[in-house]
C-alpha cells in the first residue's frame, strides 16, 4: 500500500491500493482491504500540536471516507474516528468546533495523526469499530466487559452428531445456535434437549472407545448411538428434530412427537408412549424457562439505554427462533456529556464487530447513523438487517420491558460503584496510603500436601472485582519443598513482577493523585497500588525479599493478612512495613471489604487447584508419548480398548495397529518399559 507523506511524519494511506507485503489490521474486518501497520510509533518532527497541527494535516486530506487516529506525545492513541469526508471531519477540530471540554482537551493533547481512506463510509464504520475495540482509546466510547457469548453446537463432522456448549471461533463443522446470555442458560437448555432428543454429549474419543452404553443411556438421556442401540437413520431423525426445534419450528416438532405418542398408545405400546411423553415434557420445560416470548419477534436483539448520574447502562435481550435466550447489561465507558443516543450509536458498531448480526435490531432511541449501521451490518452479515425504534404495539412493549431492566441494572451499578469508592477511600485512610488505590491485587496459594500447587491472583478496582485481570500461577520450581508456602509465594511474586517490569516498565507514581476526571479517562492500571498477601509475618518476609531484589519495595505497598486467634473471621492481624501488626474493629466496613477480597482470592486459588488436580487425574498415559497425536491415540484405543492394555502390548501387537510404524511402536513400547529399553 502506497502512502502520501503528511506534515509531522504522518501518512495518508489509500485503501484502494493493495499491497501483499503490509501487515493486516488486527483481525481483518470482512469486506475491507485495509492493511496498515498501525503499530509504527508516530514521530512529531514539526513541533506543532493541537489545532495548529491538525490544520496542517487538513491541507493534505481528501474529501473521501476513511478513519483517523489521534496520538499524544507518549504515542498513546487518544481517539479513533471515521468520516464520510476526512477533510471536513478533521477540519472541524482545527476550527474549534468541539462538542465538550473533554474533546477540547483531546485536541490540545494531539501531537500526531494517521489516516486511512476506505471505499465507502460503511467500510470506515466497520474499521473504526475494529480499531476502537483493539486499541481502546481513552476519548472514545468503549465497550467494556466484552466476553464472548456461548452457543449450542450440534456437530456435523461425525456419523453421530453431538450437542455441546461452544464459545469462541466457529472452527468446527456443524450448526451453531445462539447467542445465549450465559453459560448457565446454555447448560440448562442442553440438559433439557438431552431428555427431549436423546443426543449424545460425550467427546468423539470417548464415543469411539465405548463397548457398551454409558449411564446416560440407562437414565434415558442418550439414545446410545455409540453401540448402535439406535440405528444411524433413527439417530439422524432425532438430530433433525433438535435442529428444527432450535431453528424456531418448535410447534411442528411438538406436534409430530404428540402424534407419535398417540400412535404408540393406540398400538398399546405404552412404554414407547411414555418415552414420547417424557420428551414432550422436556420440550415444554425448555420453553417455560425462556421468559417472555413475543409472537412477532422471531430473530432479534433488543437494545435499551438508560443514562443518569454520568453512567450509561445498555441492556441487551437476545431472541432467536421466537424464544428469549437471555439478556446482559453493559456499562460502556463514555463522556457523561454525550447523549444516550450518541452512546448507543457508538456501542452498536463495536458490539457486532465480532458477533453474528440478527435480521432485526430494536432500539429504545433513534440513533444518528441508523441507516449507515443497517447498511454496514447487511454488508457484514450477508443478509438484510432492519434497525428500528418501535413506537407502538407488542414490539414497543418489549422495548419498554428491556428499558425497565436497564433502569434496574443502572441503579444497582450506581449503588455498587458508590459503595466501592467509599470502601477504597476508607481502605486508603485505614492503612495511611498517600492516595486512594485504583488497583488492588490479592494473592493466595492452594495445594494438597504440596501437589498440584497453584498460586492465585485476583484484582479489585473502583468497580469491584476485575475478573479479566485474574491470573493463576502453576508452581513450577523443583527446588521448593512440597508444602513450602513461603517458597511458593516467592515464586509467584518473582514471576508476576519480573514480567510486569519487562512488559510495562516501572510505574510513574507522580500522577497517582490525578483528578477524578483524569482517573476516569485513564485505562485500568497494569501496576498494583497495593498487594494483599494471605498470610502472616513469614509470608510477608518472603514477599519483601522479592520486592527488594526487584527494586520495587517503595513502588508497591504490601500488606499481609493473617487469620486471627483460632482462625476466626473478624480477628485478622495486619502486617505492614514500618508498623507493628494490628487488628481492625470487628464491625469495620473496611475489614469486611478485605475479608471479601481474601475470600475471592481463596475461591479462585482453590478452583484453579481443583481444575489442575482433575486434569492430572484424568490424564491419559498416551498423552505423554511424543509423536502420538489424537489420530494415533484413537487408533490405539480402538484396537486395544484401554491405555492400560496398550502399555502391556508387545512390539508385534503394536505394529499391527493401522498407522503405527515399527519406529513408533518401539517408542510406545519403550515408554512403558523403561527398565527394559535398549
Amino acid at each position: 500500500m502506497n502512502g502520501t507523506k503528511l506534515p509531522d511524519g504522518g501518512v495518508l494511506y489509500d485503501e484502494t491500493e493493495e499491497d501483499d507485503d503490509d501487515a493486516p489490521v488486527s483481525e481483518p474486518v470482512e469486506g475491507i482491504v485495509a492493511s496498515v501497520d498501525w503499530n509504527e510509533a508516530p514521530k512529531n518532527e514539526s513541533g506543532l500540536k493541537g489545532a495548529e497541527l491538525i490544520a496542517e494535516f487538513v491541507k493534505h486530506l481528501p474529501n473521501a471516507p476513511g478513519v483517523y487516529r489521534m496520538f499524544n506525545e507518549a504515542a498513546d492513541v487518544l481517539y479513533v474516528g471515521k468520516a464520510r469526508s476526512l477533510k471536513k471531519r478533521v477540519g472541524n477540530y482545527a476550527q474549534g468546533r468541539v462538542h465538550s471540554n473533554r474533546i477540547a482537551r483531546m485536541v490540545r493533547e494531539t501531537t500526531h495523526m494517521e489516516f486511512v481512506t476506505t471505499r465507502t463510509e460503511t467500510e470506515a464504520l466497520l474499521l473504526e469499530a475494529n480499531l476502537i475495540k483493539r486499541l481502546r482509546p481513552r476519548f472514545n466510547v468503549l465497550l467494556r466487559d466484552d466476553k464472548s457469548f456461548p452457543y449450542i453446537l450440534i456437530t456435523g463432522d461425525h456419523r453421530a452428531p453431538a450437542i455441546f456448549k461452544h464459545r469462541g471461533a466457529r472452527a468446527r463443522k456443524g450448526d451453531y445456535f445462539g447467542p445465549f446470555a450465559s453459560a448457565a442458560a446454555v447448560g440448562r437448555t442442553i440438559n433439557s434437549l438431552q431428555r427431549a432428543f436423546l443426543l449424545r454429549t460425550c467427546t468423539d474419543s470417548v464415543f469411539e472407545t465405548r463397548t457398551r452404553p454409558c449411564l446416560l443411556y440407562q437414565i434415558k438421556r442418550c439414545s446410545g448411538p455409540c453401540t448402535y442401540e439406535i440405528s444411524d437413520e433413527g439417530y439422524a431423525a432425532l438430530v433433525s428434530e433438535a435442529k428444527d426445534f432450535l431453528s424456531g419450528r418448535s410447534q411442528n416438532v411438538k406436534a409430530a412427537i404428540a402424534s407419535q405418542m398417540a400412535e404408540a398408545s393406540e398400538d398399546l405400546d405404552f412404554e414407547r408412549a411414555a418415552v414420547y411423553r417424557d420428551r414432550l415434557a422436556a420440550l415444554s420445560h425448555v420453553q417455560s424457562h425462556q421468559g417472555i416470548n413475543p409472537a412477532g419477534v422471531e430473530e432479534a436483539d433488543v437494545f435499551a439505554i438508560h443514562h443518569e448520574g454520568g453512567l450509561s447502562c445498555i441492556q441487551v435481550f437476545f431472541f432467536r427462533t421466537g424464544q428469549n435466550w437471555g439478556n446482559r447489561a453493559y456499562f460502556p465507558k463514555a463522556d457523561p456529556q454525550l447523549s444516550p443516543a450518541e452512546v448507543l450509536n457508538a456501542f452498536l458498531a463495536q458490539f457486532y464487530d465480532d458477533k453474528p448480526v440478527p435480521r432485526q435490531i430494536l432500539l429504545s432511541e433513534t440513533v444518528e447513523e441508523q441507516e449507515l449501521l443497517a447498511m454496514a451490518f447487511c454488508e457484514k452479515a450477508g443478509h438484510k438487517v432492519v434497525i428500528s425504534v418501535p413506537q407502538r404495539g407488542e414490539k414497543r412493549d418489549l422495548v419498554d420491558h428491556v428499558l425497565a431492566n436497564a433502569r434496574e441494572a443502572h441503579g444497582r451499578k450506581l449503588a455498587e460503584t458508590a459503595s466501592q469508592a467509599r470502601l477504597l477511600a476508607g481502605f486508603a485512610e485505614t492503612f495511611a496510603l498517600p492516595y486512594t488505590p485504583r488497583r488492588v491485587e490479592i494473592y493466595d496459594n492452594s495445594h494438597i500436601m504440596g501437589t498440584n500447587a497453584v498460586g492465585g491472583m485476583v484484582v479489585a478496582g473502583p468497580e469491584g472485582f476485575v475478573k479479566n485481570q485474574y491470573r493463576k500461577f502453576n508452581i513450577k520450581s523443583t527446588d521448593i519443598t512440597p508444602g513450602d508456602d513461603f517458597g511458593m509465594m516467592r515464586e509467584v511474586m518473582t514471576r508476576r513482577f519480573s514480567r510486569l517490569i519487562k512488559e510495562e516498565g516501572l510505574p510513574d507514581r507522580s500522577g497517582s493523585a490525578a483528578t477524578a476526571e483524569d482517573a476516569a479517562d485513564a485505562p485500568f492500571p497494569a501496576w498494583p497500588d497495593v498487594i494483599l498477601i494471605d498470610g502472616g509475618q513469614g509470608q510477608m518476609t518472603a514477599v519483601r525479599s522479592i520486592l527488594d531484589e526487584l527494586g520495587i519495595r517503595d513502588v508497591v505497598t504490601a500488606i499481609g493478612v493473617a487469620k486471627g486467634v483460632d482462625r476466626e473471621a473478624g480477628r485478622e492481624r495486619f502486617f505492614m512495613d514500618g508498623k507493628s501488626d494490628f487488628s481492625l474493629p470487628p464491625r469495620d466496613p473496611v475489614l469486611y471489604f478485605i475479608q471479601r477480597m481474601r475470600d475471592e482470592a481463596h475461591r479462585f486459588a482453590i478452583g484453579s487447584h481443583r481444575a489442575r488436580r482433575k486434569k492430572e487425574m484424568v490424564r491419559n498415559p498416551l498423552d505423554e508419548i511424543s509423536g502420538i497425536g489424537p489420530g494415533r491415540k484413537r487408533k490405539l484405543l480402538q484396537h486395544f480398548g484401554t491405555a492400560k492394555a496398550v502399555s502391556r502390548a508387545g512390539l508385534t501387537d503394536l505394529m499391527a495397529v493401522e498407522g503405527i510404524s515399527e519406529a513408533v511402536a518401539k517408542q510406545i513400547y519403550n515408554h512403558f518399559h523403561e527398565n527394559r529399553a535398549g
